[in-house]
């Protein structure tokens, strides 16, 4: 255990619970796992202080627990918080992110999920080469980005906002999307499987499926480790559609099930090879 933990630790630990808790769910979300042993150890607490602790970071969504430890890592029915999706595959949704954006071109209308994937479009629209663009979003991170880029018309979706996603929610937010009709929306979901996209929470299907609808062409945005594996909800079928983009990580096997569905995709190379087109 290095020295700067042990003094983020104790001092956290001399504080209070609430700043120990706040200190242990960003040790998690840098990790990625811990068990509870290294988590009493690093904060100098029993274990069952520890589990009490985690006991409410999970209540609030930040982590699950599992048998000896906790994960901030995603789950069949558990999003992973927006602050460690942010810091994970950043290579993976950047090479996907660049394919996404052929196909976007001066004076569309386009929209942007509340995924980290998509946000990666959002960072490279900064670079004001494509103008002029609406962007429409629900997601605060592409917002924040977007905000004063010149010769982009940014339309921000309201609704609920939820912290744990860094978005806007709800049924007025669904209704939002309702109202508009876009060229291209482009989105990610947390698996896909068997010809169907997933996601573990229902408020975030039904806006994702708002947004599908409001879009005259749909391309969906995801990395390798999100094949071959569900959630707990369906969002729709991989028809539903045009393209999917995914890197070039994804798994011979993992295709073939996308070759099965008929599913028209692209591999997108993360380290300097050829980008390789899939069915159609």
């Amino acid at each position: 255990m290095s020295s700067n933990s042990s003094s983020s630790g104790g001092s956290a630990h001399q504080q209070g619970p609430a700043a120990r808790q706040s200190a242990m769910a960003e040790q998690v979300l840098a990790d990625g796992s811990a068990t509870a042993a290294e988590l009493a150890e690093r904060f100098g607490v029993s274990l069952m202080t520890i589990h009490r602790d985690l006991d409410e970071l999970e209540r609030q969504g930040l982590v699950r627990k599992f048998r000896g430890g906790v994960t901030a890592q995603p789950s069949g029915v558990f999003e992973s918080n927006v602050q460690y999706r942010l810091k994970t595959m950043r290579p993976e949704k950047a090479a996907v992110a660049e394919q996404a954006l052929r196909s976007i071109e001066p004076g569309m209308a386009i929209m942007l999920d509340d995924s980290t994937s998509t946000l990666e479009i959002a960072r490279r629209l900064r670079l004001g080469e494509i103008t002029p663009l609406t962007v429409v979003t629900n997601f605060l991170e592409a917002i924040n980005l977007l905000a004063d880029q010149r010769g982009i018309h940014l339309m921000a979706l309201g609704g609920d906002y939820d912290p744990l996603h860094s978005s806007f929610l709800g049924v007025s937010c669904v209704e939002a999307v309702q109202s508009l009709r876009v060229d291209v929306c482009f989105a990610s979901t947390s698996a896909v499987h068997g010809g169907y996209a997933y996601h573990q929470e229902q408020h975030i299907v039904s806006v994702k499926r708002a947004m599908l609808d409001s879009a005259a062409r749909n391309v969906l945005l995801i990395d390798h480790t999100k094949l071959a594996r569900t959630a707990l909800h369906r969002v729709v079928p991989l028809s539903h559609f045009d393209l999917l983009l995914v890197d070039d990580g994804a798994s011979a096997e993992a295709l073939r099930d996308l070759d099965e569905h008929k599913v028209t995709y692209q591999v997108c190379a993360t380290r300097g090879g050829d980008d390789r087109a899939g069915a159609t």
